[in-house]
């Protein structure tokens, strides 16, 4: 390590060049620049090559960069805006009900205004109501009654409740600890609970209508099981893996990453016979079967005596996901795959030949067609060979360019043919030409032996690379960590074990598949991926491009040369329906070989359409053989693409479709990804609680569909409309044409429905007995939602059950999240799992991420995170009702409270000439709000419980009490007002007829009529309260006992030098004289037992 640091460092000293680059943007998905010399050779920069701010280097053991970006120019600073901010649809209520507060507030200090003025002007001789200012002059009643005004707004300011903010923040932060603290969210096999993202939007939970859920790894299990493939339009049905995966739900595993799961599968895999598929034969059947049982059991062993495996460090690693059988019929035709039958095949000398070379590449493509590392457990990742660093002179600038080339996390540009001469100086590309003067080679993380002889020319007629024999063959099963194999001419041994880190399942399960028939991908660096494979000994390739995937081509391809035939090569995967209209052949082909492609092309089109109605997910793999001089032109457009800074992705996307194009079908694949647990139940509890589920994916139509019908969101007896249109004109037909069906459907049931005197459904609804659904593909949702059908398609969308969107990019989901929310003013859940679901999670009301394989994109843009789909059921259903449910009414109570005791102020105001005297003294009315009547809100709002948790699971449909704002409804505000008016008015005059002609003073009138509307507003509490607990008892009679300590020992210290105001030991008098406790007992039980009557009434309706 110490020579690697001196060499580098040597290398940077002789460094001499620019970096050319944008300007410091927020944009973190581009990255746009070049790396120039002093001779003007350019090497183009893209976001690989770029390190954002907060990234953890993996794989790697010294690097070299410059710093482009420092302090907040960087992306990350310049993305950190701040929290989104979401503001609940409650709390947009309260701050519309606060306003009309203040209208009260106004109203109410005018009248004490006005009522002050006329009270001077009708004693406008007597001078003790109207005091004169300092110079002799008296005020007039009208500017009286202005500075009047004032002082009412101080004196009944209360009615603002201000507190109220703080109380809802205290109540929210409680709602999210018990959330937080649910048993039920824990998921033992992720070792992972809900995160509570977003603490002011807890109550929106109960009142989502509308649920935008991701497929993908949100309803499934995102663990990819390779089950079928098809192979130059000849399918194999892999019929013991699927016998596999019925033996692991059998044995439902506790831990799928442990060692016993595949030793106990091994071990009954030899009593396993496939059925016949295709052209499957059941002797085949028994001779594979026998040739696996002699090697599992083995396997079997080894696994069991390994050490811990890394699958519980690596993703995409489970036991269900490794471990693949493989099918016995290409199994035996893997017998004729060497050296010599290869480029026989290239050659097109046989039928079986030419099938020989479809299979090869076949699994060549799985294999190599990725961006999957390759690592060894407990050991460096990557390492130096000190033995080549010892060889490597430094020769020139160019070395140092080529030296950023290889420590890139990708290869950009691209490293040249080795059998074309270097150009001169003068061609654009002679600069990349130069990188190849500079290697440095990075062993493979397997034995150094296997590295040696990686990096070594390859011999095909060397021992070590002998054609498999039929006795020795067998696919390699293993879990997690998987145990490589070594071929020798006699026996199989084994190898370290090899871990598979990809960046998705998808990739990782195809290296599995092709690991179980030996093509095992061994090691993987910047310039070359090496390969194991059966028969053909270690390969390694010359990795010269890399095109990654991305939503626009929905494909990735690399660019390799082949190190048995010599020529440039080209792997391509993708989603058939882009991969297919890229299929042709070559001018030079013949007759028959055009009839022969499309043939395969209509036969692996047949099993594509199978594989989706299965719930498969689909991938066509492809190849393309450029001669030298094709590539090279290639290779000068697209590095002009690289090195520029102006439109650079659009040429770059150019350049790699001028690459993908005459390709040649190998095959296709089907990748099985389960549905998670509890699904249909969540999805079927859902909708009976009201809410509609939106399903939005990237997969095919006859892949989402097939899921929709997994997990229930799609019945047996729904209607199911296609969507499906080239042109805007021919989208809105279709549209009209459903929705005037559906209304003849309805009209019909409904006339049925009144025949037999049932009364149908709401016009809301759809009528009792039918039921549709709807299916619609990302290139209609194109014209879909142009303003002028956004309508037509929300009116469409209202009348069926489920809505089903297949093929549909991330900024259309996002697009459809907006147009529901915003058109229909609807409260929207988003929920998904990837990076691909960030935008839709953001726009909608709730965002909900789930904790999955796709990394912590998804969650880190959230509200709320969760580990599985079946936990939005409790989250909604349960804690969304109780947030809401608790909040309002504790919303509600607080207006009630505030108003109920202000008013006591303002009906005194009759009896004192609207002077804004209060008849409380201001320590007493200042803490009656902030410690006496604060804390029995919050708890209430924290704990109180309307509804149990097992009757909101059973009953989903009490959850449209809160979707549809019942507990707190414009009527239900003003009915609480003028309850709080009522009770004001009883509370004030029963004490005041009491003491009425007596020559108490201000405040013994004041306690008596303060402790009563203290009575009354916590016994109110207790009625409203739906469960009483222990912390409800000892908060009320708490805050009792805390109001009458503090009013004695106020009492009985404090002194006013105004005898006529003097609060002296009041409420220890009145606590000796039993016509107090008559007074508060009686008021507070004659206004309680009101409420108490009026909340029976309602709750019998």
């Amino acid at each position: 390590m110490y020579e690697i640091f001196n060499y580098m460092k040597l290398l940077i000293q002789k460094f001499s060049g620019r970096i050319e680059c944008e300007s410091p943007n927020d944009d973190l998905n581009h990255f746009r620049g070049f790396v120039e010399n002093s001779s003007k050779d350019r090497v183009g920069l893209s976001k690989e090559n770029l390190l954002l701010r907060g990234c953890t280097v993996r794989n790697t053991e010294a690097v070299v960069g410059i710093v482009v970006y420092a302090g907040h120019e960087t992306k990350a600073m310049l993305n950190n805006s701040g929290p989104h901010y979401k503001r609940s649809k409650l709390e947009r209520k309260v701050n519309s009900d606060i306003l009309w507060c203040v209208l009260l507030l106004i109203l109410m200090c005018l009248t004490g205004a006005i009522g002050h003025g006329i009270w001077l002007s009708r004693y406008s001789e007597i001078p003790f109501f109207n005091i004169p200012e300092p110079d002799g002059k008296s005020l007039s009643s009208m500017l009286a009654g202005f500075n009047m005004f004032w002082t009412m707004i101080i004196l009944l300011q209360v009615l603002i409740p201000i507190s109220l903010y703080v109380s809802i923040e205290i109540v929210k932060l409680g709602q999210i600890y018990l959330i937080q603290n649910d048993i039920d969210f824990y998921h033992e096999k992720t070792n992972s609970t809900i995160q509570c993202r977003a603490l002011n939007i807890a109550e929106d939970l109960g009142q989502i209508q509308y649920i935008f859920s991701d497929k993908t790894g949100t309803l499934t299990e995102n663990k990819m099981v390779f089950r079928r493939c098809s192979i130059a339009g000849q399918e194999y049905c892999h019929e013991e893996n699927a016998k596999r995966l019925e033996f692991y739900q059998e044995r439902d595993l506790k831990d799928e990453g442990s060692a016993e799961g595949p030793c106990a599968y091994l071990g009954h895999t030899s009593k396993w016979r496939g059925h016949d598929c295709g052209a499957e034969n059941e002797s085949l059947n028994r001779k594979s079967s026998n040739l696996l049982s002699g090697i599992y059991p083995e396997l079997g062993r080894e696994h069991s005596s390994s050490d811990a495996p890394c699958s519980g460090h690596v993703a995409f690693s489970s036991c269900i996901e490794t471990d693949v059988v493989p099918d016995t019929q290409l199994l035996e035709k893997f017998r004729h795959i060497s050296s010599l039958s290869y480029q026989e095949s290239e050659d097109g000398i046989s039928k079986l030949a030419l099938e020989t070379m479809y299979i090869t590449d076949f699994f060549l493509a799985l294999a190599i067609c990725n961006t999957v590392v390759v690592s060894i457990p407990n050991q460096p990742r990557q390492k130096m060979r000190r033995s080549s660093l010892g060889r490597m002179p430094i020769k020139s600038l160019e070395e140092i360019r080529q030296m950023f080339q290889r420590l890139s996390v990708r290869r950009l540009s691209s490293s040249p043919l080795p059998s074309i001469k270097e150009s001169s100086s003068e061609n654009p590309n002679s600069f990349v030409s130069k990188l190849s003067i500079f290697r440095m080679k990075l062993a493979s993380p397997a034995l150094d032996g296997a590295a040696q002889s990686a990096a070594e020319p390859h011999n095909l007629n060397s021992p070590e690379n002998p054609q498999l024999t039929k006795e020795h063959y067998t696919a390699n099963v293993a879990a997690g960590c998987e145990t490589s194999s070594a071929e020798s001419s006699a026996e199989w041994s084994p190898l370290p074990k090899l871990c598979y880190e990809a960046e998705s399942p998808d990739e990782a399960a195809l290296v599995h598949a092709a690991k179980a028939y030996k093509c095992i991908l061994q090691s993987r660096t910047p310039d070359q991926v090496t390969v194991d494979f059966a028969g053909l000994g270690s390969l390694t390739f010359q990795l010269l491009h890399i095109l990654p995937f991305d939503s626009v081509r929905k494909r990735m391809s690399v660019v390799v040369r082949h190190p048995v035939s010599d020529q440039v090569v080209v792997y391509t995967k993708g989603a058939d329906s882009v991969m297919m209209d890229l299929l042709g052949t070559a001018s030079e082909d013949t007759e028959n070989s055009e009839m022969e492609q499309k043939n395969i092309k209509e036969r692996t089109q047949n099993h594509l359409d199978d594989y989706a109605r299965k719930g498969l997910r689909t991938l066509c793999i492809a190849k393309k053989v450029m001669s030298d001089e094709e590539y090279t032109e290639w290779l000068n457009n697209h590095f002009l693409a690289e090195t520029s800074i102006d439109n650079r992705e659009e040429l770059l996307l150019e350049s790699a479709i001028r690459l993908e194009t005459k390709l040649t079908l190998l095959g296709a694949t089907g990748i099985e990804d389960r549905l998670q647990d509890g699904v249909p139940d969540t999805i079927q509890a859902l909708r009976k609680a009201g809410i509609k589920i939106w399903m939005l994916t990237g997969d095919k139509r006859e892949t989402a569909v097939n899921i929709a019908y997994a997990c229930k969101l799609l019945e047996p007896d729904d209607r199911i409309f296609t969507l499906k249109s080239q042109s805007r004109d021919a989208c809105a037909l279709v549209m009209n044409s459903i929705l005037e069906h559906m209304q003849k459907n309805t009209a019909d049931q409904k006339k049925v429905n009144q025949k037999l005197g049932n009364v149908s459904a709401s016009p809301s609804t759809q009528a009792q007995g039918f039921s549709a659904g709807l299916v619609i593909d990302g290139r209609t949702l194109e014209h879909v939602l142009q303003d002028s059908l956004q309508n037509v398609f929300l009116e469409l969308t209202e009348k069926c059950r489920a809505v089903v969107c297949c093929q549909a990019t991330p900024l259309q989901k996002s697009v459809l999240v907006r147009l529901v929310r915003n058109k229909l003013k609807a409260m929207t859940l988003a929920v998904g799992d990837g990076a691909n679901d960030v935008s839709m999670i953001q726009v909608a009301d709730i965002g909900v991420g789930i904790l999955g394989q796709e990394g912590m994109q998804a969650v880190m843009a959230s509200d709320f995170a969760i580990s599985q789909f079946k936990h939005l059921r409790k989250l909604l259903l349960v804690h969304g009702h109780w947030c809401y449910t608790r909040l309002t009414n504790m919303i509600l109570y607080f207006f009630y409270k505030n108003v109920a005791y202000v008013n006591l102020l303002f009906w005194y105001q009759f009896f004192c000439g609207f002077s804004g005297t209060s008849m409380t003294d201001y320590w007493i009315l200042i803490f009656f709000n902030l410690l006496f009547t604060s804390v029995p809100p919050i708890i209430y709002g924290v704990l109180d419980k309307d509804v149990s948790a097992e009757i909101l699971m059973q009953i989903p449909q009490l959850y449209k009490m809160s979707q549809k704002s019942v507990a707190y409804l414009p009527s239900t505000f003003w009915i609480t007002l003028l309850d709080a008016f009522y009770q004001s008015l009883a509370c004030f005059f029963v004490p005041y007829f009491t003491y009425h002609g007596s020559d108490i003073d201000i405040f013994s009138f004041g306690n008596p009529i303060n402790t009563a509307a203290l009575f009354i507003i916590l016994f109110h509490l207790l009625i409203e309260c739906k469960s009483v607990t222990w912390i409800h008892t000892i908060v009320i009679v708490g805050s009792i006992l805390f109001y009458f300590v503090f009013s004695l020992a106020f009492g009985a210290t404090y002194r006013t030098h105004n005898p006529l105001s003097n609060p002296y030991r009041i409420m220890e008098k009145h606590m000796a004289d039993p016509v107090f406790y008559l007074v508060c007992l009686l008021t507070a039980y004659n206004l309680n037992i009101s409420d108490l009557k009026m909340c029976t009434f309602t709750s019998s309706l």
